[in-house]
């Protein structure tokens, strides 16, 4: 019995010796990833330390770029304004796999899953479809249009929307070979689009006509429902200086915070039976409209030449409670994920600037080159983003 006991502890001993001696674990929720546009590169960042830990280079052209995490925070793919998708390890801070997989792309989407990445294109339009571990494309699906507004939807689902014939297609990767869902009549020139948390509504806004369009997505034959048909920059033509982000939209308690296009506004529409609430008049054309984690405040960004400016909005009043100017074009916004916190990139400063989003003091300001948007590895876990 002695004998047999000595054996199974050395067996544990042997067992539990590779762990022991493995490095430092590397936690991954509370860092996130700036894009720099200007370099082509990414910085790591911090939330907790306020800081920059490194910098990742060779990410190609990030001028209009964006990413998804996989679902252990480990990984970002980064979709490049020149097709490229790139594959960083966020622990040992390198690039371990880039394709170029289009001419020109527009955005991406995880799978639920967490096996799948999805990159929209304008250049040669269409959706395709990467394994995450490979980055070896599983599928291609080609629109014969401008693909905007690539979400993930439960059930390793992807929905997207064409530009030029204003259809929202579905592909369900259940089966591994997609199964392509269309829906038809979604308006005139969509040009980005969002989904609730839940993944129940998609809704896409229009800039060919007055409105947006929705889809209940739990419905078995989706079909369009428009939303505002009787606001939108179509009813007075209005010069769009930069085209507003769907993918900042807000949902504050009950209702929606949208951005309007071409227009000193953002929009307030009830989620359940989609009709407008109300409307709160801004410095500017929006371009970002985000609801802080607990719905309590929405913080708007504007397009130039008046994007040097923050406004903050009650949802409870829909009323502005604060505005400053942080500096000259301030192109995005992320909250820490409980909202205390605020960073806001502010390209020609050349920096990230930290603010507490109950004081509006400024806490801190971290150098980058030409930083755009801001991810923290918390979207790994939401659906959409």
């Amino acid at each position: 019995m002695k004998q047999l006991i000595l054996g199974l502890a050395a067996t544990l001993m042997m067992t539990m010796a590779p762990i022991e001696s493995k490095a430092e674990p590397t936690a991954t929720g509370d860092l996130g990833l700036v894009i720099e546009r200007a370099s082509g590169s990414v910085l790591l960042v911090d939330q907790s330390e306020r800081a920059a830990l490194a910098r990742i280079e060779g990410l190609g052209d990030l001028s209009h770029a964006s990413l998804v995490y996989s679902p252990d925070q480990r990984f970002a793919y980064v979709f490049g304004r020149d097709g490229g998708l790139t594959k960083v390890d966020i622990v040992t801070r390198q690039i371990v796999n880039r394709v170029v997989q289009a001419g020109n792309a527009i955005g991406g989407a995880i799978s639920d899953d967490g096996q799948l990445v999805a990159v929209s294109n304008y250049e040669p339009g269409g959706v395709r479809v990467f394994d995450a571990d490979t980055l070896e494309m599983v599928a291609d699906i080609p629109t014969g249009s401008k693909t905007i507004g690539l979400v993930d939807a439960p059930g390793r689902r992807f929905v997207f929307t064409m530009w030029d014939t204003g259809e929202t297609w579905i592909a369900d990767f259940t089966d591994n070979t997609p199964q392509i869902t269309k829906i038809r009549d979604m308006g005139k020139n969509p040009y980005d689009a969002l989904i609730t948390a839940n993944g129940r509504t998609y809704i896409t806004g229009l800039f060919g006509e007055d409105g947006l369009t929705a889809l209940d997505l739990w419905s078995h034959t989706p079909e369009p429902i428009r939303v505002l048909p009787d606001y939108g920059r179509g009813q007075q033509e209005m010069p769009v200086y930069k085209m507003p982000h769907l993918e900042g939209w807000a949902l504050t308690g009950r209702e929606f915070v949208l951005p309007a296009v071409g227009h000193p506004q953002v929009l307030w529409i009830d989620a359940d039976t989609l009709s407008e609430t109300g409307r709160t008049q801004t410095h500017g054309q929006p371009v970002f409209a985000m609801a802080r984690p607990d719905g309590r405040q929405v913080w708007v960004n504007f397009a130039h030449p008046l994007n040097d400016t923050i406004q903050v909005i009650d949802s409870v009043s829909k009323e502005i409670i604060h505005e400053f100017k942080p500096g000259p074009a301030v192109l995005h916004m992320e909250f820490t994920p409980r909202g205390h916190e605020v960073w806001i990139s502010v390209r020609d400063a050349g920096k990230v600037m930290i603010y507490d989003t109950q004081t509006f003091e400024k806490l801190r300001e971290i150098e980058a080159d030409s930083p755009s948007g801001i991810f923290f590895t918390a979207r790994a876990h939401r659906t959409g983003l």
